[in-house]
């Protein structure tokens, strides 16, 4: 197989999928600025110092999301999209669960597709890669039989809006998930998380990944600890709830420090 190059239509040539106009999809420039400044330095080295930030626990809440929108032994989805898939991590999985499938991975940043298409090429998998923004998928209602999102909502201006505009590119009855880290609600362990995300984090990313990722380190514990200050976990359920998504579960991965969202589009 081979990856299609970042801004090719989604579809093939019979045009599987449909793309809405440019006008449509204009992402919101201060949310675009925060994210492409942050990850545009990082991606020939993003999975492996993610592991390592991670304590080795971001493949594992990949394979988390994977199972929450394909449970082992569920009919396969025929299309999905993969929104923030970076350099194609979670978009590899699902090619490997779904064989099949017409996946579809979708990125703001040009230098995370471009690499998610090396590796995805090196790979042989097929994944179609297109630049664009959660805030205003450009895509039609309904397009995909199944939706999946990694490390979305802490960069968005509205984070109810855009899940409200992840759920409209899902077609009645397709199961939509979400990872992303989270704040710890056992007092020992957030304490624990307390230190890392405020010393440990910024020195490992530091020592791994030079000054991009100390920047990173920097911060990712403020930026996750003010976003469930600002919307937290019951908030986030009841977001998707209100999108249309019926029988959505929170499932806390690795003690609370990460979580995944899922559902199924409800027939409404």
């Amino acid at each position: 197989g081979r990856a299609a190059p970042s801004g090719d239509p989604p579809g093939g040539a019979a045009g599987t999928f449909t793309r809405m106009g440019d006008d449509d999809h204009r992402p919101n420039d201060r949310s675009s600025r925060v994210a492409q400044d942050l990850f545009a330095p990082l991606p020939a080295r993003y999975e492996r110092l993610a592991e390592v930030l991670s304590f080795g626990q971001n493949g594992r809440w990949q394979a988390g999301l994977v199972d929450a929108l394909v449970p082992p032994g569920a009919s396969p989805p025929g299309t999905v999209l993969d929104v923030a898939t970076g350099t194609g991590a979670v978009a590899t999985r699902l090619t490997q669960r779904c064989p099949a499938a017409q996946v579809v991975g979708l990125d703001l940043t040009e230098q995370m597709l471009h690499e998610a298409r090396r590796r995805l090429v090196s790979r042989g998998r097929a994944v179609r890669l297109v630049t664009g923004s959660a805030e205003r998928l450009p895509f039609a209602d309904a397009t995909f039989d199944a939706l999946s999102v990694t490390y979305l909502l802490r960069y968005v201006t509205d984070p109810a809006a855009t899940i409200h505009e992840l759920v409209r590119v899902v077609r009645p009855g397709g199961r939509v998930a979400s990872m992303e880290f989270a704040v710890p609600t056992a007092p020992w362990w957030r304490a624990a998380w307390e230190v890392y995300v405020r010393l440990g984090l910024p020195a490992a990313g530091a020592a791994t990944g030079g000054a991009a990722w100390w920047r990173v380190g920097r911060f990712l514990g403020p930026s996750i600890r003010n976003h469930y200050r600002d919307y937290p976990v019951d908030w986030t359920v009841r977001a998707w709830r209100d999108a249309g998504l019926e029988d959505v579960v929170a499932r806390p991965m690795s003690l609370g420090g990460g979580i995944v969202f899922s559902g199924r589009r409800g027939d409404g």
